[in-house]
């Protein structure tokens, strides 16, 4: 699946699906899920100890053992950015509404960020979430994420709740402002 959208420096932006077979996708994503500058934005930290790293390996199996999720690369002039993903109906969802979509994203090269991406993978995501027939979206944003939380209103989703003390980031408690939007 290869849909193209645009940035706002005109890059263009195009996605695939994870290969679920394979774990080379798996090494780029591990590389963004370990990076300090972004970590803290995407993994939240329960116990306040730090985020353990994660394996290429642990995040292949991860991936094999979930039914139902959608996996894909975000790429910017044919390179590998970001990924995102949709889960149906996962138990994580703050109101439990049948066919949501919880999506999760991450811009994973620094040099590619606050350049329209995100937004473009967006619409990408709300559009595949109205062919899996999903009629709403939701997801969770640290309180901290100010320039991801402005993105989601901005694109019309809406605060429908927050969990306390949820993440650690350097020495404080913050909140995980969920978020929805109908499709």
């Amino acid at each position: 699946m290869n849909n193209t959208g645009r940035g706002l420096d005109s890059m263009e932006i195009t996605y695939r699906k994870v290969d679920r077979d394979t774990p080379a996708d798996f090494i780029l994503i591990a590389g963004w899920a370990n990076d300090e500058s972004i970590k803290h934005l995407t993994t939240p930290d329960f116990t306040g100890g730090g985020v353990p790293a994660v394996t290429a390996e642990e995040l292949f199996e991860h991936a094999r053992a979930r039914i139902g999720a959608h996996h894909y690369m975000i790429l910017a002039g044919g390179v590998a950015v970001g990924e995102f993903s949709i889960q149906i109906d996962p138990p994580q969802l703050y109101k439990k509404v049948a066919n949501t979509g919880w999506i999760g994203i991450t811009i994973g090269r620094p040099e590619f960020r606050g350049r329209g991406i995100g937004r473009a993978a967006i619409g990408f995501i709300e559009d595949e979430c109205r062919k899996l027939k999903l009629s709403r979206i939701e997801l969770g944003v640290f309180e901290f994420n100010h320039n991801a939380v402005r993105l989601y209103r901005n694109m019309g989703y809406v605060e429908i709740g927050v969990i306390e003390k949820f993440t650690c980031w350097q020495g404080s408690w913050y909140k995980d402002i969920r978020m929805e939007k109908y499709l």
